[in-house]
Order: C-alpha cells, then sequence, then structure tokens
C-alpha cells in the first residue's frame, strides 16, 4: 500500500506540522535566535563586563531570589486554596474563585500600582504595617516579593484544581478505613498524585515571576543594589541604546530559566516514574 493511501489519525498531520513549526520559528525561535545573535556582537570579555557587573548580580540575586521564594509560597498557599475550593463549599465560594483570575485580567501595571497604593507607608495598611509593626513593604524587597506572589498564585492554584477535582475521595476514605492518620493519608495517597501538578504550578509562577516588570516597577522602589530588579537593569539598557548589552543580560536570564525549568521538568518524570503515572 502506498504513503498516499495510509489513513492517519490525524487528516492533515503534515500541513498541521508545518504550520506549526513555522508559527513556532516565527514567534519563539526567531526572536530567540535574534537575541543571541545580537549578544554575539560581544566579545567574550566584553560578556563577561557586562553580565558581572555589581549592580547586574545585585538584581539577579533580588530576581531569582524573590522569584524562587514567591513560587514556593504560591505552591504552598496555592495548594490549601485549591483544596478549599474543591473539597468545601462555604460562602462566597464562587467569588473568591473568580478571584483567583483576577490577577490573570489585571494589567500589570495597574496591578503595580495598586500594591504600592495599598503598602506605601501612607497606604491603607502600609500605614498600619509599618506604624505598628515597623515593617517596611513598599520601596522594598519584601514589597517586590509580595507583588510576584500576587500574580504567581493563579498558576498554581489553576494547575492543582483540575487534579484534585478528578481525585476521588474514596481513595481517602479507604486509607482511613485501613487506619491510616490524616498526615499519613495525604502523604502518601493524596501528596503523590498532586506533585506532578505541584511542580508544574511551582515552574509557571517562577517562570512568570522571573520576567515580571510591569507590576514590580513601581512597588520596587528601584533603589541601586537593593531593589532593582534584572528586566530593569534590560530596559536601563535599552534607554542608553546599548541592545548588546541587554541581549546580554537577557541571555543570562534566559539561560538560568531555562536550567530551572528543565530541572522540574526532570523532577516531574521522576514523579512519573516513580509513581507508575504518565506525565
Amino acid at each position: 500500500m502506498s504513503g498516499l493511501s495510509r489513513h492517519s489519525v490525524l487528516p492533515g498531520f503534515g500541513l498541521s506540522l508545518g504550520y506549526t513549526l513555522v508559527y513556532l520559528s516565527l514567534i519563539v525561535l526567531l526572536p530567540l535566535a535574534a537575541v543571541f545573535a545580537k549578544t554575539m556582537s560581544l566579545s567574550f570579555v566584553e560578556f563577561w563586563a557586562i553580565v558581572t557587573e555589581p549592580r547586574v548580580l545585585a538584581s539577579y540575586r533580588l530576581s531569582f531570589g524573590t522569584s524562587l521564594l514567591a513560587a514556593l509560597i504560591n505552591t504552598v498557599f496555592g495548594l490549601l486554596l485549591a483544596w478549599a475550593l474543591v473539597r468545601y463549599s462555604f460562602p462566597g465560594k464562587k467569588l473568591v474563585d473568580a478571584l483567583v483570575d483576577l490577577p490573570f485580567a489585571l494589567p500589570t501595571a495597574v496591578a503595580g500600582i495598586a500594591l504600592t497604593a495599598l503598602y506605601a507607608p501612607n497606604g491603607w495598611l502600609g500605614q498600619f504595617i509599618q506604624g505598628d509593626l515597623g515593617i517596611k513593604v513598599a520601596f522594598t524587597p519584601l514589597g517586590i516579593l509580595v507583588a510576584l506572589v500576587f500574580i504567581g498564585l493563579p498558576f498554581v492554584v489553576r494547575t492543582v484544581q483540575p487534579i484534585l477535582e478528578d481525585l476521588d475521595s474514596e481513595f481517602e476514605e479507604a486509607a482511613a478505613s485501613l487506619g491510616a492518620s490524616r498526615w499519613q493519608t495525604i502523604r502518601y495517597v493524596v501528596l503523590p498524585v498532586l506533585l506532578p501538578a505541584l511542580l508544574t504550578g511551582f515552574a509557571l509562577a517562577f517562570a512568570r515571576a522571573v520576567g515580571e516588570y510591569g507590576s514590580v516597577i513601581f512597588i520596587a522602589g528601584n533603589i541601586p543594589m537593593v531593589s532593582e530588579i534584572t528586566p530593569l537593569m534590560i530596559i536601563t539598557k535599552l534607554e542608553q541604546y546599548n541592545y548588546a548589552g541587554a541581549t546580554a543580560i537577557a541571555v543570562v536570564m534566559l539561560l538560568l530559566s531555562f536550567l530551572m525549568l528543565l530541572l522540574v521538568n526532570g523532577l516531574q518524570a521522576w514523579t512519573a516514574r516513580r509513581t507508575g503515572r504518565n506525565r
């Protein structure tokens, strides 16, 4: 039987694959290639001098450190929120469920202005937090962390929520009937099922936080060596018409983010093999 007469599971697969590859190349691969190509105009000494400037190194520590911490916080509290939305009924549940998506719909600049208005020293919450507790939120790394937690929470909730909805409570009841405590049921029955989804939500929240600019720029204060994020350093280079310097910093961010996501995907694959579930 000739190749033309073979029945394909996906009709038009060749055309669909070609369109997908062209679209992926135009939208993703070409811009990334342009970033690397522009960086190649620098010698290694010039590249190293740019990406290891003290202010740039400080921005790496701040951006990746706060992004990692925000993703971890969102993983814990996103799981708790998803659990409450799936397993319990309470007044205002639909409203809470809708509010989870607010960071998706809200423009990032609006989110940054709103958070700054709340946590500034004279803001609705900031005046009590700083006045009574002595904790300054706005214009500090803590303010950046608050903004990153705000924009990253929906990724974890919306990733874990469908898995929880498909998880039959009969498994938990069976574990309890066999004498397992509540903690043992969660540890040995629930968490192994949720772990791949939690890792995915963590990776999405981290990736979003690393490149976040609009919601952070207002509340950060942009103090050199203290609250300057790496995306701001890229914008600063662009404003100085130093395009090669901007792309050099972008390449470092891209490589570090890729390594982090590769690690998370490796953990997901290891978890899937260990639990006997396909990803």
